[in-house]
């Protein structure tokens, strides 16, 4: 097998393996060494991750989709029951917590996968394309 060339990345397996916490590479490393720090490169493959620019966006994505199930839960409730408000500060806000806190490794692994597989930010331009 050669070298691979810059088609041969696959961007919807490389944010798969995003999503999975896992390297866009290989599949098997880790993306990250702690909650949301990436690792410097993938303890199996040898791939560096580091150099990705992830930033805002996992958290701002993160936002709008609790933002989007918050809301729909909450006309839903309202629709259908009789809702005290109460019932709103004891379950929704602590959802408004959780659950971008839940989801925003798995952003974070799409976002530098996708960056890996479009070889953006330096990803590609070193040995282990």
């Amino acid at each position: 097998m050669g070298s691979k060339t810059l088609q041969d990345r696959s961007v919807g397996q490389a944010m798969w393996r995003g999503t999975l916490c896992r390297c866009p590479h290989c599949g098997k490393g880790r993306m990250f060494r702690a909650y949301l720090k990436v690792a410097d490169q993938c303890e199996v493959c040898g791939e560096q991750l580091n150099l990705h620019r992830a930033d805002d966006l996992p958290p701002y994505l993160a936002i709008t989709i609790v933002g989007h199930i918050i809301v729909f839960l909450m006309l839903h409730l309202d629709m259908t029951y009789k809702v005290q408000p109460m019932t709103y500060v004891l379950s929704m806000i602590p959802l408004a917590i959780i659950l971008p806190l839940a989801m925003l490794p798995s952003i974070k692994g799409a976002i530098v996968g996708l960056q890996w597989a479009n070889h953006m930010y330096g990803f590609g331009t070193g040995q282990r394309d």
